[in-house]
């Protein structure tokens, strides 16, 4: 089997794709087993510093050090469990010393199986506000819709003052549950937990509209790579 690495951003949406790749690995392989990980992360405060500034070339520099140090490691192949970064992700990928699945794609081939055609997008505003969606479901022909700015910029607060630091509050959830709600009625089918702290918070039957998450179909995805070699 080949063996995973990923490159961390955020705590807790590394650590649920890292738990992740474990549960789908022993539900693929049997009782205990999944493919060999390794993980490395530079903190979120050095990759906030970047994205604060529009400065997506230090991001790739950050994503790029992770990646060098996981193939130092014996990384086959690489995945980023954050949405966000992947902004940077054409200036990454030719650069690295291995390849990598890329979340936006994933999310969008899980769409297309499961034959939505119009996706609301959460995450932060970096994310919402950004091209990884918007290029990954234009090329699988996917409409998609984001909140309003109001929206938009309470969302992206919930997520970096609450769920990045692990926080899981019921006002938070009633919040989120609204948004998804407004979204459906913009004639959405599904909605893409596109922050991958956002399945912490929001749980398939909590929402008013089927989830896609983002961390657990990129960790999934990972497992299969591995094991298909």
């Amino acid at each position: 089997m080949l063996h995973i690495g990923i490159v961390a951003c955020s705590t807790e949406g590394a650590a649920l794709c890292y738990r992740t790749v474990s549960l789908v690995g022993a539900e693929m392989l049997g009782r205990h087993d999944h493919p060999e990980v390794s993980l490395h992360s530079h903190s979120l405060a050095q990759y906030m510093k970047y994205i604060d500034a529009g400065d997506w070339a230090g991001v790739a520099q950050l994503m790029l050090s992770s990646a060098e140090k996981l193939a130092r490691g014996g990384a086959d192949f690489l995945i980023c469990p954050d949405n966000t970064i992947h902004q940077a992700f054409d200036l990454v990928e030719h650069r690295s010393p291995r390849t990598w699945l890329h979340i936006a794609r994933e999310v969008a081939a899980e769409a297309t199986r499961r034959k939505f055609k119009r996706l609301g997008v959460l995450g932060t505003r970096y994310l919402m506000e950004g091209p990884v969606y918007p290029e990954a479901l234009n090329a699988a022909a996917i409409e998609y819709r984001i909140p309003g700015k109001a929206q938009r910029e309470r969302t992206n607060q919930i997520i970096f003052d609450e769920l990045v630091n692990g926080k899981i509050l019921p006002a938070s959830l009633e919040y989120y549950v609204e948004v998804i709600g407004g979204l459906k009625r913009e004639g959405c089918d599904a909605v893409v937990l596109g922050c991958t702290e956002i399945p912490l918070l929001v749980t398939p039957e909590a929402s008013p509209l089927p989830t896609l998450d983002s961390t657990r179909l990129l960790a999934k995805a990972a497992v299969k790579k591995a094991i298909e070699g």
